[in-house]
């Protein structure tokens, strides 16, 4: 994958950047200069993407600086006179509460910036500590910020097409949808089963009914289902329809594992019906085309 010289990441994408990046081995190079500079002289990044930073954890990384100092510098750039965070964030609040008042520091000059950068990104969407909408937004941006692929995303961060593009499509579902998840009362499995009601106005209630029953991801898939499968006249005996929905439920499974997307059967009274399959964007829907063309479904 090829990065693009000379263009800014922008504020928001360096505050994704893990303490990670550099804990294996920090070389600076010639460009790049290491000295200690004063606390009170770093900025964290204004837009980190990471609203909770654990006490407990902190406290931890507080006690190893204490007894051995930091081992790995901070990874920061020049802005306005200060000195803003790249990498290491985490080890900067630590030795704040440490007691520390002044850092080592390796600072990257702007010219080269960028594409280290680009790749401590990319290395930060790896890591499990970030939840499904900040790994969702991270692949957003380097989809629009630097126009990668789905495929291109999900080659860089080591995951399959099919994980990038379902989390990306959790961005579709309305606020109060994405709080929820945000806040831990639903997990993205329960995000992905209600977003074939993402423009329904029932989706409220359904959020409501899910939370309150404690309802399972196959449960909410079931309702989904439910509410979006059209009315039969004449329902056949209830043994029979319990019947159909198991096989329809197992189809949707089949077709899902194969396609690795969403998929809806919407049965119609002369008993036929549709297949309808959800794609993300034209990317996405080639993508189908190219696995049913190639045979592999």
């Amino acid at each position: 994958m090829s990065t693009r010289p000379g263009r800014g990441l922008g504020r928001g994408l360096a505050s994704l950047i893990p303490d990670s990046a550099l804990e294996m081995d920090v070389r600076p190079s010639e460009r790049d200069a290491l000295r200690v500079v004063p606390i009170d002289e770093i900025k964290p990044n204004p837009e980190q993407p990471r609203e909770v930073f654990e006490r407990e954890s902190l406290d931890e990384l507080a006690a190893s600086i204490r007894a051995h100092g930091i081992l790995s510098p901070l990874v920061v750039r020049r802005l306005d006179g200060r000195y803003v965070v790249i990498a290491g964030e985490r080890r900067l609040r630590a030795a704040a509460l440490a007691g520390l008042k002044e850092v080592p520091v390796v600072i990257r000059e702007s010219d080269t910036g960028a594409n280290q950068l680009e790749l401590a990104l990319v290395e930060n969407l790896q890591r499990v500590d970030l939840d499904p909408l900040e790994s969702a937004r991270g692949f957003q941006r380097l989809i629009d910020e630097y126009g990668y692929t789905q495929d291109q995303v999900a080659g860089a961060v080591g995951k399959d097409r099919s994980t990038v593009a379902n989390l990306v499509r959790l961005l579709k579902l309305p606020e109060f949808v994405l709080e929820a998840l945000r806040s831990g009362k639903i997990t993205a499995g329960h995000a992905r089963a209600l977003l074939p009601l993402a423009e329904e106005p029932s989706l409220a209630s359904v959020l409501a009914k899910v939370i309150d029953q404690g309802m399972n991801v196959r449960q909410t898939e079931r309702l989904a289902n439910e509410l979006t499968r059209p009315a039969v006249p004449d329902e056949p005996p209830v043994e029979k329809k319990k019947k159909d929905r198991q096989q329809y439920d197992y189809a949707v499974k089949l077709l899902e594992e194969a396609l690795h997307t969403s998929v809806a059967i919407r049965p119609a009274p002369n008993g036929g019906g549709r297949i309808v399959v959800d794609y993300s964007d034209p990317e996405d829907l080639e993508r189908l085309l190219e696995l049913l063309q190639s045979g592999k479904t």
